[in-house]
């Protein structure tokens, strides 16, 4: 199975990006964390970027706030599926999530809710389950974990209305 990096801009954003390792933890993927700026060390993020297939890696998560334009510059020399995951630093990760959401034609990025790193790892996730059955199997019991979790509560609330 293939590693999933998951990069970002800053060290301040981990208190939001470790809810994708969290769920890279638990559905068992391997998993690197790395700090790489697009715009204090885009040499780091390029060569990254760059070797990150041969390394192993299947998918990349990157997190970024501000101008936000580490997943971009990531997705400009890979050819890896690129999750960019937005971080509300100002104006309420408007900017964040406009800056990764509007990539120009013929460098995609993948882009997840401001702030939602679980939904960054279960994207992730999800890609290299294309090629992993165990995994899809993983994947699929937790759909239906959700599932009967939603009916719990559901029949919670009516106990408690009626």
């Amino acid at each position: 199975m293939h590693k999933v990096a998951v990069v970002m801009g800053s060290d301040s954003d981990w208190e939001i990006v470790k809810k994708a390792v969290e769920v890279l933890k638990e559905f068992g993927v391997e998993y690197e964390v790395k700090v790489a700026s697009a715009h204090r060390t885009p040499d780091k993020a390029l060569n990254f970027a760059r070797t990150a297939r041969e390394k192993g890696f299947g998918v990349i998560i990157a997190a970024a706030g501000m101008a936000a334009h580490l997943p971009g510059v990531l997705a400009a020399v890979t050819t890896l599926p690129v999750i960019g995951l937005p971080i509300k630093a100002s104006i309420e990760g408007i900017d964040s999530l406009l800056s990764i959401a509007q990539m120009p034609p013929g460098v995609p990025v993948a882009t997840v809710g401001i702030n939602a790193a679980k939904n960054a790892g279960l994207l992730a996730v999800q890609i290299l389950s294309l090629n992993d059955k165990n995994l899809a199997g993983k994947l699929q019991a937790y759909k239906e974990k959700l599932a009967r979790e939603v009916e719990e509560k559901e029949q919670k609330l009516l106990e408690k209305l009626f």
